[in-house]
């Protein structure tokens, strides 16, 4: 009896050792890779409430390390990640640790201060992003690397998975639609991480005027492009599980109609549906929530799709899927005014909307932009830090 005990005990030590080694070592964690590099200097951090290392938030790690830390930048949602979308954030003081924030999202930006870039010599970039066109924390980062360039200032990226980063899928953005919601000539889903994306923002030239920076990105470990990637922190209010996250590609597009995506229930980004779609056995109250305070079709009963139950390997399959968009657009019967202008500057392409109306399929429609994913794959390979 001992030994089959001792055997078992054997067995259970080395399925946790097998189990702790494929585990993906996030960036912040390798602290060993950057935190000599932050001895004596002022260190600003990009980050929000995703940026944990391990239990412990980046903030307070650093500081236990004796890291200056003069300064916060946050985020679109803020750095407590609470804010509505496109919520105007205000600056405002860290309540445990003291440490200023200064928001970056909404009214005009501290960085044309050259008062806040005196304030740091070296910017550390930590937050989680979900690998799309339109999620607005790369921009936020571009922004940061433009600040930098001229200054010389140095960027650290520690990098973090991608959930979204086992495929590229949609069209490169036409450029004169660039906006907040798109930033840089890149396809809607571009399958990289922050790390990757900084690295050709830098190769590519895509800081203002071909400017570069110095970077450093502090790799993840055991982490591929393959690698499945759970989500245990909502990056954002409305994306909160993975489920939400792998729909994202294929749901937002209704941001640019009248369709509620489920804004304002507890299921954001899994349903679709709307007051006046018909002969829908499914149905969801829009109400005003954290996250979601006045959101779209808001006290009413909306009709349409649930997708919570939707197998992750279809979703996977699939990748941006525009057939929920068209099924409601069907449905709803309103022509050219089922659309708004926001449309085009989340899709980054002026002749969808028409492919829609024009009655072509999901299927035909992705057929006209794998020219723009081929092209990108090949562009971007040489920016690439995990095996594909």
């Amino acid at each position: 009896m001992k030994r089959y005990l001792a055997l078992i005990f054997l067995l259970l030590v080395a399925f946790e050792t097998i189990h702790a080694k494929k585990r993906i070592i996030t960036g912040d964690e390798r602290t060993e890779l950057y935190l000599p590099m932050l001895e004596g200097k002022r260190i600003a951090l990009f980050s929000n409430h995703t940026g944990l290392a391990g239990e412990q938030h980046v903030l307070d790690l650093l500081i236990s390390k004796g890291v200056n830390v003069s300064c916060i930048f946050s985020p679109e949602h803020g750095f407590r990640g609470t804010a509505d979308a496109g919520e105007r954030v205000s600056s405002s003081v860290d309540d445990k640790t003291g440490v200023s924030i200064i928001s970056l999202y909404g009214g005009k930006s501290p960085l044309k201060d050259p008062a806040t870039l005196e304030r740091f010599d070296i910017l550390l970039v930590d937050i989680q992003d979900v690998g799309l066109r339109f999620y607005t924390y790369y921009v936020t980062m571009c922004k940061l690397m433009d600040a930098c360039a001229p200054l010389n200032k140095q960027v650290i990226v520690l990098d973090r998975p991608n959930p979204n980063g086992h495929y590229v899928d949609g069209p490169i953005l036409d450029m004169s639609l660039k906006s907040g919601v798109g930033w840089l000539p890149i396809p809607v889903v571009h399958g990289m991480t922050l790390g990757e994306l900084a690295q050709m923002i830098n190769g590519e030239g895509w800081l203002e005027c071909g400017k570069r920076c110095p970077l450093t990105v502090i790799p993840c470990d055991n982490y591929t492009h393959r690698t499945r990637c759970d989500i245990t922190v909502p990056p954002s209010p409305n994306l909160p599980n993975l489920q939400s996250v792998l729909l994202y590609p294929s749901l937002c597009y209704f941001e640019g109609t009248s369709v509620s995506l489920g804004r304002g229930t507890h299921f954001p980004f899994q349903v679709y549906g709307h007051p006046d779609m018909k002969n829908r056995k499914f149905s969801f109250l829009v109400e005003s929530l954290p996250g979601a305070k006045n959101p779209p079709q808001l006290g009413k009963v909306c009709y349409g799709v649930d997708l919570r139950q939707l197998p992750e390997s279809v979703i996977r399959k699939k990748g941006l899927d525009l057939s929920y968009v068209i099924d409601a657009y069907r449905d709803l019967n309103m022509g050219d005014k089922f659309f708004t202008n926001f449309f085009e500057l989340l899709i980054g392409k002026r002749d969808v909307r028409r492919m829609i109306i024009n009655g072509m399929t999901a299927e035909q429609i992705k057929a006209t932009w794998q020219d723009d994913v081929r092209k990108f794959r090949k562009q971007r390979k040489p920016y690439l830090l995990y095996k594909e």
